[in-house]
């Protein structure tokens, strides 16, 4: 059996979410007190890894205080459980361009006193466009010049959310072909591929961009072909799997993994998407 990475779990502080987050987050979850249980226990969540067949996993997290709930401590919380097993870990954290008052020592701090080894930002929940250093945000182009000097992926969320408050505008993916443009040797991921609305823009940057990949997050595996990127092959060098897990509608990480792997694809594209990609762009 092929071992799969899945770059994007929400392993978070969630105790730091706000009510009405949270209650959105437990929605449908019969196993909602595992669940928060599994946010404190690395072994615990090794112990699913290895029941499930997942080698590795990206633990997402990034500071959103004012709309989702997290603050600055959510970047300890990444690193400090990474530090359990930082073979099957990856933690990702961010800088909140908004709220920094020194963007280029909270970056520093995290690459290289935290051990971070990715950085998220979320514009929906972050609310801002990613090039909005265009508009004068240099905090945002201190992360992303950081970044791209030290070879620190950045997953930047497009497309759509569920939750109360986030600005759906934000998450279009075009605004990264500047970002592209302006750091060309800087590794950015597009997280769920812009779905649903716009797969087609995101389709299009990645095969613009050589320095532009995605992960196929919160896209149901049985739609990928058939609704959503009818031409995955083509990009299949630049693709990873993530499952999103345990955020809404994402019931299992096997479940995902078997459904991905059960698709029409070529042996060798399967292998790169959950596999191999991974293992290269975060040089693992």
């Amino acid at each position: 059996m092929i071992k799969v990475i899945d770059i994007h779990i929400h392993i978070q502080p969630w105790w730091q979410l706000k009510p009405a987050i949270l209650e959105r987050m437990a929605l449908g979850k019969e196993n909602f007190d595992f669940l928060m249980g599994l946010m404190k226990s690395p072994a615990k969540l090794i112990e699913l890894m290895d029941k499930a067949d997942i080698e590795k996993v990206g633990l997402i997290n990034y500071v959103s205080p004012d709309l989702m709930g997290f603050d600055d401590s959510s970047n300890d919380f990444s690193a400090q459980y990474q530090k359990y097993a930082p073979d099957r870990f990856i933690a990702f954290g961010s800088v909140h361009p908004r709220f920094t008052k020194d963007a280029d020592a909270d970056i520093h701090r995290l690459i290289h006193e935290l051990g971070i080894r990715a950085i998220k930002v979320h514009p929906p929940h972050q609310l801002f466009y990613p090039n909005e250093y265009l508009n004068g945000m240099k905090n945002l182009e201190i992360v992303y010049r950081r970044c791209e000097e030290w070879g620190i992926p950045v997953m930047v969320h497009t497309g759509t959310s569920f939750f109360s408050g986030a600005r759906i505008k934000y998450g279009d993916p075009i605004y990264l072909d500047d970002v592209a443009l302006d750091f060309p040797k800087l590794k950015i991921i597009m997280a769920h591929g812009g779905r649903p609305i716009w797969m087609n823009t995101a389709f299009y940057l990645i095969r613009r961009h050589k320095n532009m990949y995605m992960d196929i997050s919160s896209i149901p595996p049985k739609k990928i072909l058939s609704d959503y990127f009818p031409r995955l092959e083509e990009i299949a060098d630049k693709v990873l799997f993530g499952t999103d897990w345990p955020g809404p509608q994402v019931e299992d990480i096997r479940k995902n993994a078997d459904d991905f792997l059960s698709l029409a694809l070529k042996e060798e594209t399967k292998l790169k998407i959950v596999r191999e990609n991974a293992l290269k762009l975060f040089s693992m």
